[in-house]
């Protein structure tokens, strides 16, 4: 009996382990948004728990474009969400389900992505990237994809050969992947439980047609719903919960939405909504490409490359997820993000965002008025 429990619990710490590099995200065409622009949605999830978001200048060979990065990456070298000065977007979140060969020198999605922003003007660009990649890619992942024409895809995507699934061909005009592959092995892979949490939670705005950047960064990032127990815990009065199978996790280190651009409008009106850190306790910030676009406590401009922003809300994680001892890690104290006083660090977020969002928007009317609108 000793023998088995001591399986059943490394059985447990490597579930919890291995699915620490994962990912929730969606794609969302322009018909389902209030404005007719597209939206890119990465709630991510590494063992990285810094980031940092920079602007990279455009070269004589490539284009200028804006991604989150790792704070330890000083060169920049591995874009983990993104996008350039010609509308183009990408992220990634990986898969287990589509590797078929045992190539072992992978995780290369931050390269990959990184010549997609440099070099990528449409989604057939990305397409034709993937096509003349030398082989094998060292990859696992859907790539999800948007731009200035406003068509959006995931490729699911090995060492050899990908899958496309298009977004104009879903019929209610939106597509979410987690970390197993639609083309893959049936029943492996990570997330569906989290990927099921976020179809039931843009139900309602699938119905109504009112997507914003907001429903992802302040409901889905922010949100304890658990799809397979039909169970909402965001505002119960539990004091500790189990960190499992939620879209926010603790290994979760942004929220980012990329909203593209509709019909006639300069790919230069792109904009990133940007939540680092554990996305519960985050503050949005707007990124524009340009100089200057990059509010600087969102860069890496602190020891190690930290980005201050980003520092400030990995604290309060911290305390929220306080217990060391045992298995302590994996249990999120919920009180210090909802109570019944209204001063928990996500109520407060919450309140704080509104303005965030007012004063991003704001941003963006003065600069289709000034300079960017395609007439």
């Amino acid at each position: 009996m000793k023998v088995l429990g001591y399986f059943l619990i490394c059985c447990a710490i490597f579930q919890f382990s291995f699915n620490a590099f994962a990912c929730t995200s969606a794609i969302v065409s322009g018909n389902r948004t209030i404005n007719g622009r597209p939206l890119l949605w990465k709630n991510r999830d590494t063992g990285e728990e810094d980031n940092k978001i920079e602007r990279i200048e455009a070269t004589d060979s490539t284009y200028e474009y804006i991604a989150i990065f790792n704070a330890s990456d000083s060169l920049c070298r591995e874009a983990w969400m993104g996008y350039n000065s010609q509308g183009f977007a990408v992220m990634n979140t990986a898969s287990y389900n589509i590797k078929d060969d045992n190539f072992g020198e992978m995780d290369k999605e931050g390269l990959l992505m990184t010549k997609a922003l440099q070099r990528c003007r449409t989604i057939d660009d990305f397409q034709a990237l993937l096509r003349s990649l030398p082989k094998p890619l060292g990859v696992e992942a859907n790539f999800g994809v948007i731009d200035a024409k406003g068509d959006g895809a995931y490729f699911e995507t090995n060492n050899y050969e990908f899958v496309r699934f298009d977004l104009k061909d879903s019929p209610n005009g939106v597509l979410t992947r987690s970390n197993y592959s639609y083309s893959g092995r049936e029943g492996e892979g990570y997330g569906y439980i989290r990927e099921q949490n976020a179809i039931d939670l843009i139900e309602e705005h699938i119905t109504n047609n009112n997507f914003t950047p907001a429903v992802f960064t302040e409901k889905l990032s922010r949100t304890f719903y658990h799809s397979k127990l039909n169970t909402d815990f965001t505002h119960s009065d539990a004091e500790w919960i189990i960190d499992q199978d939620f879209i926010p996790r603790r290994t979760s280190t942004a929220t980012i939405v990329i909203e593209g651009v509709a019909q006639g409008e300069s790919p230069y009106l792109t904009m990133m909504w940007v939540g680092l850190g554990y996305p519960p306790c985050s503050s949005i910030r707007a990124v524009w490409l340009g100089e200057g676009g990059v509010p600087k406590e969102l860069c890496g401009i602190g020891v190690g490359g930290h980005s201050p922003l980003c520092d400030l809300t990995v604290k309060k994680k911290h305390e929220v997820f306080s217990l060391k001892r045992g298995s302590g890690k994996y249990y999120l104290n919920l009180q210090l993000l909802y109570n019944r006083h209204g001063n928990g660090y996500c109520q407060k977020a919450l309140v704080e965002n509104v303005f965030r969002y007012e004063q991003g928007y704001a941003e963006r009317e003065k600069r289709a008025k000034n300079f960017f609108t395609i007439h």
